[in-house]
């Protein structure tokens, strides 16, 4: 056999052992009479030695030929090392080689295969295959694996099944863009790559299935984020005979056993907070909610003055920066520049110093006295110290640059803390909303989100009030799931269709299938869909979900290791009744 050990498991118990070790040759140190070689395994590092003294010429020679990333097979007897490494596992030890064989030779290698590498980014991604022998992505699979095991052994133990649904399935208008698949059976017709295994996993459902599971591919033509990829893995759940509470406390308990098992930390009973609030307070839907900062309103203190950029604006809202008062003017001069930047698009930043002796200095000292800065105090929470910064204009313009600015301090100042999860439930959203430019409504989540059942009457009267039996679970400021109450009857599936825009024809067309299922029995039901990728980079310390996946795809959706997307030959193209000329 190629191997007996593998090469992190020896150490001074195999001392005297005839051990077989094979692996990749990460350093080799030549020192004329003595070779050192460094070899490498997925799970670990163990020296070899080859001496004058103890080697015959023959391996020495053998042993000075290899290169960085060649395949070896060692065989020798395990001894104890003269200078002992204590920061590997098998650094008492080393391998007195007497038998080696090149397996495979190997090519220089484009950047170096250690932890700390000189590779960038494009480089690493067209050379995967060697990017995967680092630790750091190695280790990082290895992490993966581990949080899907947690998952299905969780979700198994909790009557969960797992169930696959199809890959090829129909194209739908709603949602973000689907890939598409010609059919060479039916010329013209095109399947679909599914966006989510939604209507199947309902269908299980009503076929009695009770509680489903699936970690699933699914695939959005959309542009491209460090969090986002075109093709994502999903934690897709279904469960029949629920309600939200019931949801919501069985995935709390998911989520709570994966951040344990992996932190050892128990983050507790998770705080929920309704879309409103959470817009009101953090200016968006999945506030990070591991530091404060969260949003004053000063409309009352703050208009009625001479300040016009004020009493202009709709909405006048602060948040306290702590021990912000540490700032130079230049660092508030920079962080003015940087609201006005497009991405941010406020027109200017007003700040106030709370200083130790509980007076206030503003930017706007000759419009408001020292009472209103300190209603302006309270209403932000702010304390000696402390930074206020205030932006003002359109509301919910002002409450998305405010939210930008706050992550932004957050940033700065080191709040973010990797290492400390606050998962937080969102819920009740807005069932639909209004598209000015279609002037139809769009639901926010998808079309088979039901109302919340004392919103029912409201979908005839004022849809636009009506608020979804949705949630979403958010961990450090990213939305890691989210899902929702199905509608499980004919009519009302048929009333929401009516108010996204759908005729009956369409309706019948897209989602018959589904509407005729509503028919047979439906059991009420509801789910809930995590993002594999993101979860795991957030519990791994990280939130670019690249690092985590072993094939990614860039930042254009391209497949720059195997080069895809590509053309492909005319004779598939006849054979798809596709003409691309």
């Amino acid at each position: 056999m190629y191997r007996t050990h593998h090469c992190g498991e020896l150490n001074a118990n195999y001392i005297g052992e005839t051990i077989t070790l094979s692996g990749w040759v990460q350093k080799i140190r030549d020192k004329g009479s003595v070779v050192w070689v460094d070899l490498r395994d997925r799970y670990g590092i163990t020296q070899l030695i080859f001496d004058e003294a103890r080697s015959n010429q023959n391996l020495i020679d053998k042993s000075k030929t290899l290169g960085r990333e060649f395949v070896v097979q060692a065989t020798g007897t395990v001894i104890e090392r003269s200078s002992k490494n204590p920061n590997i596992p098998t650094g008492d030890i080393e391998l007195l080689v007497t038998d080696l064989i090149c397996l495979n030779a190997s090519k220089t290698p484009p950047f170096t295969i250690e932890d700390e590498t000189d590779g960038g980014d494009t480089l690493r991604m067209q050379y995967r295959y060697l990017d995967i022998r680092r630790n750091p992505i190695r280790n990082n699979l290895i992490f993966r694996h581990r949080i899907a095991q947690l998952v299905r052994n969780y979700l198994s133990e909790h009557d969960f099944i797992e169930v696959e649904t199809p890959v090829l399935i129909k194209s739908t208008p709603e949602g973000a863009r689907d890939f598409v698949v010609p059919s060479r059976m039916n010329p013209g017709q095109f399947y679909a790559l599914p966006q989510s295994p939604q209507t199947f996993k309902q269908l299980l459902m009503v076929g009695g299935m009770d509680r489903y599971f699936q970690i699933v591919k699914c695939f959005r033509d959309e542009d491209l984020r460090a969090d986002r990829q075109p093709e994502f893995t999903q934690i897709d759940c279904e469960m029949a005979f629920v309600e939200q509470e019931d949801i919501l406390l069985t995935f709390e308990g998911l989520t709570r056993h994966l951040i344990t098992s992996t932190t050892g930390n128990d983050p507790g009973k998770f705080p929920r907070m309704t879309f409103s609030e959470a817009m009101k307070r953090y200016g968006n839907d999945k506030p990070d909610i591991r530091f404060g900062m969260a949003f004053g309103e000063l409309n009352k203190f703050s208009k009625h003055k001479e300040f016009q950029v004020f009493n202009n604006s709709e909405l006048v809202v602060g948040i306290a920066v702590p021990k912000g008062n540490e700032l130079t003017r230049k660092n508030i001069d920079q962080l003015t520049d940087w609201v006005k930047r497009p991405q941010v698009g406020a027109l200017g930043m007003v700040y106030v110093r709370c200083l130790e002796d509980g007076t206030f200095k503003s930017s706007v000292d000759k419009f408001f006295d020292q009472t209103d800065l300190a209603h302006w105090a309270e209403i932000t929470v702010a304390n000696a110290g402390d930074l206020i910064l205030v932006l003002s204009g359109e509301s919910d313009k002002v409450r998305s640059q405010m939210s930008a600015l706050r992550m932004e301090m957050a940033e700065r100042l080191g709040l973010r803390d990797p290492k400390v999860f606050a998962p937080l439930w969102v819920v009740d959203f807005p069932l639909l909303e209004w598209d000015d430019e279609s002037r139809r409504f769009h639901a926010m989540h998808h079309p088979f989100t039901s109302p919340k059942p004392e919103h029912m009457d409201l979908l005839k009267s004022d849809p636009g009030a009506v608020n979804a039996n949705a949630y979403d679970l958010v961990l450090n400021g990213n939305e890691i799931g989210g899902g929702s109450i199905r509608i499980h009857d004919k009519a009302t599936q048929s009333q929401m269709f009516d108010l996204l825009g759908f005729s009956q024809e369409e309706a019948e067309a897209q989602f018959g299938f589904l509407m005729n299922a509503f028919e047979f029995g439906a059991p009420p039901h509801g789910g809930i869909a995590f993002g594999l990728d993101r979860l795991v980079a957030i519990l791994g310390g990280q939130e670019t979900i690249r690092e985590f996946i072993a094939f990614p795809k860039n930042n254009n959706g391209r497949d720059i290791m195997i080069d895809a997307p590509s053309p492909i030959d005319q004779n598939q193209l006849n054979e798809l009744s596709l003409n691309l000329k």
